[in-house]
């Protein structure tokens, strides 16, 4: 297999897929200040397999399993790309120095990961995290805040003035004029319950649910629009945001530099509970501090019990209980999503997310 000079990739999203290119590995982390510590009967050779995650690949050899960039080896420069990983492949664990090592085994010597040549009709890199999982969150489920739901275009009054409408028709819509020219393609929105802060009582924002997507046809106020994708009835007081490019982001995880605190307001698609690969709402977000990329863990408070003992009654607080981690994937100014990667117990809204 011939090498090639190292090369940057970095992860680009389409409207219908994800691409995951992947950097190549060189100098090491700084030591960081807690040693990995690997799981009891970590595999000493692994063969990847479809399906596996690099997350995943890592849980096998790491406790902590969302610092397999540290595993790789990456320095800090390279720590928003991981490397290419392909089903096939064997991964080496390799112990003596400070920290163990994966490096992948090629032909009969071992070798750090560099790019190579694959041919994408029979070659895809293994993902970072599960992407069929929040892939319908990257340009479709959004958070809205007041001024966004106060400012956007409404749909005004439908054809023939039909209570519902779907492909194919029309709608009438103020707040587009002279606007249709830079923005040919608007995806449809109705707000949904507001999002409340459980500490502050505070409305953080409003979940907008996906209804399709409209073209401009005709310019003025109200202008006409026509429905080109409909996923549910579409009808007056919906709203329209403009669809955009996708950001150029990464997604290998990391914790976050400073301390972080928030809640889980949210669980997507359920009445209040759910569990592994579930896409939650955070009540942190940009102005937070949180970024694409970040891990946070997940607690449950503990409860104040009381009981009898020798007459008199006894109060204790129990401890908060760690269960799980989550992986922020997509960030707001002041809410964020993240797909939950393991739980032991199920993820409630109102449980603790803080820096693990």
């Amino acid at each position: 297999m011939t090498k090639h000079p190292r090369i940057i990739s970095v992860l680009f999203l389409t409207y219908s897929s994800l691409a995951l290119l992947l950097l190549p590995a060189s100098p090491v982390l700084a030591q960081p200040s807690q040693a990995l510590e690997l799981v009891d009967g970590a595999p000493g050779r692994y063969v990847v397999v479809p399906g596996d995650t690099l997350w995943s690949i890592s849980a096998r050899f790491l406790k902590q399993p969302y610092r397999w960039p540290e595993l790789w080896g990456l320095n800090q420069e390279q720590i928003k790309n991981p490397q290419r990983i392909y089903a096939g492949q064997v991964i080496l664990l390799v112990q003596g120095g400070q920290q163990p090592q994966l490096q992948i085994e090629e032909a009969a010597n071992t070798v750090k990961v560099e790019p190579h040549i694959y041919s994408r009709d029979n070659q895809r890199e293994i993902p970072s995290i599960p992407q069929q999982a929040i892939e319908p969150f990257l340009t479709e489920p959004m958070v809205t805040e007041t001024a966004q739901l106060d400012g956007a275009p409404r749909i005004v009054a439908t054809q023939e003035e039909r209570v519902n409408i779907g492909r194919g028709d029309l709608a009438y819509v103020t707040g587009v004029t002279g606007t249709h020219d830079k923005t040919p393609l608007w995806k449809i929105y109705r707000p949904g319950n507001p999002l409340i802060d459980p500490d502050s009582k505070e409305i953080l924002g409003h979940e907008a649910f996906y209804l399709g997507s409209a073209r401009v046809v005709r310019a003025g106020e109200p202008a006409t629009v026509e429905i080109i994708a409909s996923r549910q009835e579409i009808s007056s007081g919906d709203l329209l945001f403009p669809t955009t490019q996708p950001d150029i982001i990464s997604y290998v995880p990391h914790a976050p530099d400073k301390s972080v605190n928030g809640r889980i307001v949210s669980v997507y698609g359920s009445v209040g509970e759910g569990g592994r690969y579930s896409i939650v709402t955070l009540s942190r977000g940009k102005r937070d501090g949180l970024e694409i990329g970040h891990v946070l863990s997940m607690s449950r408070a503990g409860a104040a019990i009381t009981n009898q003992h020798g007459g008199a009654k006894e109060t204790y607080q129990l401890p908060d209980e760690r269960y799980g981690l989550l992986f922020v994937f997509r960030v707001f100014d002041r809410l964020s999503y993240a797909l939950v990667m393991n739980a032991t117990r199920p993820v409630a809204v109102g449980d603790s997310v803080a820096k693990p």
